[in-house]
């Protein structure tokens, strides 16, 4: 499995790094591909968490000989809390590779292992696993980025928004302050009670909090709105504005409430965007975006500086 992975990731990343070699003379995508096999190091399937006895895995994307830490993505793929693996979200993280970051490819239990809040305690304990095995693989505390795109991108808002007061890391508990330097919020759910009835109601929303009596408790003790307060980390979100699997009035909900609080934020509109499978303009012009927000408030990880 892991070797087909890193075959359809060379495969796909031959064009993206040829436009890349292109813009600086160089038009040899072979060249950047096998540069890119060279110089990253694949370890699969670390278990990060044992709970409900289910092994919660994550890949690490690592630079190969770095001489210092490098900035690290940490992405958590979508899926409605119900499905969806790590593998199959891997295509995500291409850009951050090929800017020379370090990258966290994180699962966690869906709703058929736990309910709810199961999957954001998960990934708050693949945070912690990335602050304990830093050194091991070169990661940068200071410039972590979290992502995620649809669920995963609320699993990365509240990975990247919980207080410790929240109470939703005890199945990792530890000393270390949890927190991450910016969020990068893929078309993602901010009101968990807002999809569990009413017009805005998704059955994986549903699904997910089953039918356990306190439910609307749960849903907004895991509703990134919940958490909204000044000296929160920077959040770019990127939503499109017909979106019918996530309603894009929770992006502008979120820029709201993220302005009133102080919060440093840029929402990316694409017109008449769907739930992702945005077109390659569009793309472009989302990572152009990304760059930006990540020049701004990550300096020296958008460009050569990083590599």
């Amino acid at each position: 499995m892991l070797k087909k992975q890193i075959c359809l990731l060379l495969v796909v990343l031959s064009p993206t790094l040829a436009l890349a070699q292109e813009s600086r003379g160089n038009a040899d995508p072979l060249a950047a591909a096998i540069a890119f096999q060279t110089d990253y190091q694949i370890t699969p399937n670390i278990t990060y968490v044992t709970a409900n006895n289910y092994e919660a895995k994550l890949d690490v994307y690592r630079r190969r000989n770095s001489p210092q830490p490098r900035p690290t993505l940490i992405n958590i793929h979508g899926g409605g809390w119900t499905g969806g693996t790590k593998e199959s979200n891997s295509l995500m993280f291409l850009p951050f590779l090929q800017m020379g970051w370090n990258v966290v490819n994180v699962e966690y239990r869906l709703a058929r292992v736990s309910l709810a809040p199961a999957a954001v305690e998960d990934c708050l304990c693949a945070l912690r696993w990335v602050y304990r095995n830093a050194k091991q693989y070169d990661f940068d505390t200071s410039r972590l980025v979290v992502t995620g795109d649809s669920a995963g991108a609320h699993l990365a808002l509240t990975t990247g928004m919980l207080p410790a007061s929240a109470g939703l890391d005890r199945e990792c508990p530890g000393t270390e302050e949890l927190k991450v330097a910016a969020i990068i919020n893929w078309y993602g759910i901010v009101d968990v009670v807002d999809l569990l009835d009413g017009p805005n109601m998704k059955t994986y929303a549903v699904t997910w909090l089953g039918s356990m009596p306190d439910r609307e408790v749960v849903a907004k003790r895991v509703s990134p709105l919940t958490y909204v307060r000044a000296g929160l980390p920077p959040v770019l979100t990127i939503h499109g504005d017909a979106d019918p699997t996530v309603p894009y009035t929770h992006a502008l909900r979120l820029r709201e409430a993220l302005d009133k609080a102080g919060v440093p934020n840029r929402l990316v509109t694409v017109p008449g965007g769907r739930h992702g499978n945005f077109t390659q303009p569009e793309r472009l012009r989302i990572f152009g975006a990304i760059r930006e927000f990540l020049d701004q408030y990550v300096p020296g990880t958008s460009g050569s500086a990083s590599r």
